[in-house]
């Protein structure tokens, strides 16, 4: 998909690829007013990183994003009528205002509300030069604010930014009229002298007695929507009514500017609704239709399954209609949704590297290990779906994300939640084990609970499907992926040790039995297995040929080359916790560990776990943006595979068409640079340094051999139904010889507690 010759020529593929990159695509059209690919707004600059209007906000555009993005800028006045840009119109909300003029708050009507804070209206521009611009949204980081971070005036934007366009929003002319300042005057005075590409108003009466002024310029007047109850203060309309008068716009605008959710409504609980025939109205209108209100870091709709680049995907490129344009605070998300993600194969399959290893299935969506987790996972484009082995009291192997039935099933609201005890060779807490259980108790009783990793900062999973689906044996888990479109399974096992020692059980044995049942020996599936044990590879080594993956929970910095050595003898792959590539502190990465290129001197594949498209999950230097953070570790790390809750999310990263253009990769899909971010702070800023991390030692690798099973209970065939006439074969013990001391144990952990 790069650069390719025949003749001396350019193939046709690397033409079209260089047209999209620069918006300039003519082989596909686009669903816009234009037929050109939309426009892309920043506003306030890359604000969903830096303080909206700032230097770095707006000078980072160029750096993450499209170069023919737009710069956005709202328009206050100073008390001496120079226009700058901040995002509110009380100057304490994006400010340090307060500090510089401590008394300077005020109280003044605006559009008929009482309005409290400091205001541009009460100082002039060389008053306001000892004011610095801040992070107004809280949820972000205010790492970057600074004394270096004046307040920009629409003239400094142009001469310190040049920006290749800008859009000025224009609002509360009424309340600078209040105070004897002239919006108009301003606007056209500098129009003289800046390119205006955009000027928008949600002020009717402004923008139409502009109009006339701007009718033979290329300046494209927009008038913008809020909220569809909210009164447009020249009209006293709601602008949901003016929405129904599309025609008189148009005889003073050439677009408009709606909230994303006139566009794509959603229900009270968040879930989407169908699509509104605002596009299609408006453009049949002539007039373009811009969205508003795009931001990476905010809760969107659950059908989006916290993916930002998903979402600005259904408003560009759904089939049926594309927006004119997007505001964002996060201009680098529809750079690539235009240049790298629009008009793609969504039906190919490709299996090569990063191989997309499920985590529990689609758990970011449905329960984790239910058939609607591993369905949806299937669906997604996985390569590799893995299933979580734990044991139930009769002896079948279950696929389950936590031998603890607390984690993910509602058993603490079941008959059986009185059979809580500690473990201490599992964990410290109390806990309700799937050993506690049979597996009818398993499957009649409980149901299985979607995993919450980020609820403590109120981002849940799809809640209507919290409860749904079914557990699937490990048995039924074989089954159902022969024949799917897959490159393999991956079976987890876990207190292998524990299980042998105290249960009676061998889960090695069990799940080669099942694999061999299941008839995988016929199959072009390959078999991967996973442990933090090496002992219990070890034993998968001497007895298959899976493919076998050495899971390392601590966060390590490096290897030494013994240890290394020794995870070649019994693994092929290793699976590295996201941190152990790109450790951070406070959210911020410092840099590249250099673990993934030792590890593949030594021919070990490196998968990394776990990714999440909850942006609370990312450091800041991936942009509140799942697809950012993924391409960091395919092209800038080079790892092999990634395992990840989102499986769709990372299938669509393996079919984007920029992947492969080498030295024309654009600068918005090129990994980011670790460590890039704290080298913009000062230093009062800058995160605490981490504190030096052991590397990986021998120690840490080698274990004891696993011990065998004391006396193996019965399980059925391959994982298939018990039947309660079975004997055990010599040298077994049945499910019931087990129960007896297994109860006593806990019992006895009970007394101690």
């Amino acid at each position: 998909m790069g650069r390719s010759s025949s003749g001396g020529g350019i193939s046709s593929f690397f033409v079209a690829c260089l047209l999209l990159q620069l918006g300039l695509t003519t082989a596909q059209k686009w669903l816009t007013l234009s037929g050109n690919a939309p426009a892309i707004i920043a506003k306030g600059g890359f604000s969903g990183l830096f303080a909206d209007s700032s230097y770095n906000a707006y000078k980072s555009v160029s750096l993450f994003s499209s170069s023919d993005t737009t710069l956005w800028c709202d328009v206050r006045l100073t008390k001496d009528g120079v226009g700058i840009c901040l995002p509110d119109i009380t100057l304490n909300n994006c400010t340090d205002i307060q500090y510089s003029y401590p008394q300077g708050k005020k109280s003044y009507m605006v559009n008929g509300v009482p309005t409290s804070g400091w205001f541009s209206v009460d100082y002039d521009k060389n008053e306001l030069a000892q004011v610095t611009v801040t992070q107004a949204i809280y949820s972000r980081t205010n790492a970057f604010d600074s004394s270096a971070s004046p307040i920009y005036s629409v003239d400094d934007v142009k001469t310190q930014i040049k920006p290749g366009a800008l859009w000025l929003n224009i609002q509360h002319d009424i309340f600078y009229r209040q105070h004897n300042l002239s919006m108009r005057n301003y606007v056209l005075s500098v129009s003289k002298r800046v390119i205006v590409n955009y000027l928008s108003s949600p002020e009717l009466a402004f923008l139409s007695g502009i109009a006339p002024r701007f009718r033979n310029t290329k300046t494209k007047l927009i008038f913008r929507f809020l909220g569809k109850d909210t009164t447009e203060p020249s009209t006293n309309q709601t602008y949901g009514l003016l929405l129904n008068n599309l025609t008189f716009i148009k005889t003073f605008a050439s677009g408009i500017l709606v909230p994303k959710n006139y566009i794509w409504p959603t229900t009270s609980d968040n879930y989407l609704r169908p699509y509104t025939s605002i596009v299609t109205d408006a453009q049949k209108s002539g007039l373009e239709v811009y969205a508003a209100d795009f931001a990476n870091d905010y809760l969107f709709s659950y059908n989006y399954s916290y993916d930002p680049l998903a979402e600005c995907l259904s408003f560009i490129d759904n089939g049926f209609f594309s927006v004119d344009g997007v505001v964002t605070d996060f201009p680098v998300t529809p750079s690539v949704a235009i240049g790298c993600f629009s008009q793609l194969n969504k039906s190919s399959i490709d299996h090569g590297k990063p191989l997309i290893i499920s985590h529990n299935g689609a758990s970011g969506d449905y329960a984790d290990c239910t058939d609607l987790a591993y369905q949806k996972a299937v669906d997604d484009g996985a390569d590799v779906i893995d299933c979580p082995v734990q044991v139930t009291r009769d002896g079948f192997l279950i696929c389950m994300s936590s031998i603890d039935l607390i984690e993910d099933t509602t058993v603490t609201n079941s008959p059986f939640r009185s059979q809580i005890s500690v473990v201490p060779q599992i964990k410290k807490t109390p806990g309700i084990f799937t050993f506690n259980l049979t597996l009818d108790e398993i499957q009649k009783n409980l149901k299985p609970t979607i995993s919450q990793p980020e609820s403590l900062y109120g981002l849940v999973r799809n809640p209507l499907y919290k409860n749904s689906g079914s557990f699937m044996r490990l048995s039924d888990f074989l089954s159902f992926a022969k024949g799917k479109p897959l490159s393999g399974v991956l079976i987890s096992v876990e207190n292998a040790a524990f299980m042998a020692e105290q249960l009676g059980f061998s889960v090695v044995d069990s799940v080669i039995s099942a694999v061999n049942d299941a008839g995988y020996n016929k199959t072009a599936l390959e078999v991967m297995i996973q442990s933090t044990d090496s002992s219990v590879l070890v034993k998968f080594k001497q007895l298959t040929k899976y493919k076998l993956v050495y899971k390392i929970e601590q966060h390590i910095r490096d290897a030494v080359a013994s240890s290394v050595e020794d995870i070649k003898t019994f693994a092929n792959a290793v699976a590295l916790d996201k941190e152990s590539i790109y450790p951070a502190t406070r959210l911020f990465t410092t840099g590249e560990t250099g673990l993934v290129s030792k590890l593949h001197d030594a021919g070990i594949d490196v998968y990394v776990y776990v990714f999440q498209n909850e942006f609370v999950s990312q450091p800041w230097d991936f942009f509140s943006d799942a697809t950012v953070e993924i391409n960091a570790h395919v092209l800038g790390a080079r790892v092999d595979g990634i395992i990840t809750d989102f499986p769709e999310t990372a299938r669509r990263y393996k079919r984007n068409s920029c992947r492969n253009l080498g030295n024309s990769m654009p600068n918005y899909m090129q990994p980011v640079l670790a460590g890039g971010l704290i080298s913009l702070m000062n230093s009062d800023s800058l995160p605490p340094a981490l504190a030096p991390i052991p590397p990986l030692d021998v120690s840490d690798v080698v274990e004891p051999p696993l011990p065998s099973a004391t006396a193996k209970a019965v399980a059925p065939a391959s994982g298939g139904t018990a039947s309660p006439s079975a004997k055990p074969s010599s040298g077994q013990r049945s499910p019931a010889s087990i129960l007896v001391p297994l109860m006593m144990m806990i019992c006895g952990f009970l007394l101690l507690v």
